[in-house]
């Protein structure tokens, strides 16, 4: 359907650190390395300062007690030797003999070591070399005070590998962390640089990739490329070719959903949509898409539900539920069918998510989505949101282990899990944190699986989701609201 797309490969902390181990038994240098790494960050950042025309003249460089000290220590010799006015701020240092030599080589350089970090604010960039991918630990006051200075200080902010703070696994602050305009990881990409809290400290991402990839180093993930391109629609098409969205739902109390949903359906491309939802809507859903068909969902009995499941594509279910006594008999009556039509596309969200956490023993097919955010991940595998955005790659795994089918764990840096494959979201903006967002996500998955079924991927959908969402946010992220994404993603799905 698409040209191949290249989706950069993302890994955790302890198979970089493995990797790292085999290429040093192989007999090379780790003191190379370390070279390589700060004289590409050098050079990079050097570059970086000249294409943004940024007035930068005077560099502090943060350097810890580690390795990553050590790249600190060479970045801030390979700057002074381009003529940058470079002045090291460190905290007592280690063992390690390579980190000795960066020491020794800075001050050959004659660069000034400050045993502090009093750093005064008349620098016009600075380079964090506090902590590395190790770190795992909470920060103790002292390192709080010392980050939470470097982030108060004027200038371009800079970070190697890690921005200190950050959990290179989990993207959680450990409880703070650097906030960097740029960061320039090693070797390859940590999927805490992409997920979790990621976004707000890491800013722009340059990999440092200097040693091959060996047959041991298995990513952990895929960062979805954000080119996706959907097939031009044949002349002879109609809207029977073009798949028919079923959206379940809307209590009497919560029509929007079911409305948003749909929707998005339609401007996604589907030939039909359908919603059944408590009658007291129709008349809102009709005056607002006339398209949108419309049937009351207290008039099907099992053999209705059955009678129409054959008409249709793809179904959403659950937007505007309800979670009282007569909206548990509505779950578990489509609920009871809807598991075992493995020949649709079956999308569930908001309350069916409530009422599938009540299910035991359930197994679902290959053929469902399901699309929780933190909270409702939290409720399915009995826990709790802390612990959910502690480790969101180990969260949306043990959901595809209890439940089986194919999952979207939301938010920032969105996990998406297809066929046992991790992906992810590399777009998406915090404009998008607003009621009924999930909604307009739930009509698309079921829009575009219904037009091209095992055609297009999970991933290719959240990823043109958030594609719409960044459209909006050109002209600002707040106050986005999820009824204007029809626009957005009628653009998106044309490009």
């Amino acid at each position: 359907m698409r040209s191949t797309v290249y989706h950069s490969p993302v890994y955790n902390r302890e198979s970089i650190q493995a990797w790292e181990k085999r290429w040093f038994a192989q007999h090379n240098s780790s003191l190379g390395l370390m070279q390589q790494v700060a004289w590409t960050i050098a050079e990079r950042l050097d570059l970086y300062i000249l294409q943004n025309s940024l007035s930068v003249k005077k560099i502090a460089v943060w350097c810890g007690s580690g390795n990553n000290a050590g790249d600190g220590y060479y970045t801030a010799a390979y700057l002074s030797q381009k003529g940058y006015d470079v002045q090291i701020f460190a905290a007592p240092t280690g063992d390690s003999s390579d980190l000795k030599q960066a020491i020794l080589y800075a001050q050959l350089h004659k660069i000034q070591i400050e045993p502090n970090f009093a750093v005064p604010d008349q620098f016009d960039c600075h380079i964090d070399a506090l902590f590395g991918i190790g770190l795992n630990r909470e920060l103790d006051q002292n390192w709080q005070n010392t980050i939470q200075h470097f982030n108060q200080l004027s200038g371009l902010k800079v970070a190697i590998d890690v921005p200190s703070g950050l959990h290179a696994n989990t993207g959680q602050t450990l409880p703070v962390a650097i906030k960097a305009d740029i960061t320039f990881t090693a070797l390859a990409i940590k999927v805490g640089l992409v997920t979790g809290q990621a976004k707000e400290y890491v800013g722009q991402l340059e990999v440092i990739s200097l040693i091959p990839c060996d047959e041991k180093l298995q990513p952990v993930a895929y960062l979805r490329s954000s080119h996706i391109y959907l097939p031009k629609r044949q002349a002879f098409g109609h809207k029977g070719s073009y798949g028919h969205v079923l959206v379940v739902g809307g209590h009497a109390n919560m029509g929007g959903a079911v409305i948003m949903a749909a929707e998005a359906a339609f401007h996604a491309g589907a030939g039909k949509v359908t919603v059944i939802c408590d009658a007291s809507h129709h008349s809102a859903i009709l005056s607002r898409a006339p398209n949108i068909m419309v049937q009351d969902i207290d008039q099907f009995d099992q053999e209705k539900i059955e009678a129409l499941l054959r008409q249709i594509d793809a179904v959403c279910f659950g937007m505007g539920l309800g979670r009282d006594d007569k909206s548990a008999q509505i779950f578990q009556r489509w609920f009871e069918i809807l598991k075992s039509q493995t020949q649709l596309e079956i999308v569930l969200d908001a309350d069916a998510l409530w009422f599938l956490a009540k299910q035991e023993n359930i197994h679902l097919s290959k053929n469902m989505y399901l699309t929780p955010h933190s909270a409702e991940a939290a409720r399915l595998l009995n826990t709790t949101v802390q612990k959910v955005e502690q480790d969101r790659v180990a969260a949306i795994d043990q959901l595809q282990q209890k439940y089986q089918g194919n999952w979207v764990l939301k938010g920032s840096g969105s996990l998406i899990l297809e066929n046992n494959t991790f992906f992810v979201c590399s777009t998406g903006n915090a404009g998008m944190g607003t009621g009924g967002m999930g909604d307009v996500l739930a009509g698309m998955i079921a829009s575009l699986k219904a037009q091209f079924h095992a055609d297009i991927a999970l991933s290719d959908i959240v990823t043109l989701h958030g594609k719409a969402g960044d459209l909006l946010a050109e002209k600002g992220q707040r106050g986005i609201q999820a009824q204007h994404m029809s626009e957005a993603i009628y653009q998106v799905v044309n490009v």
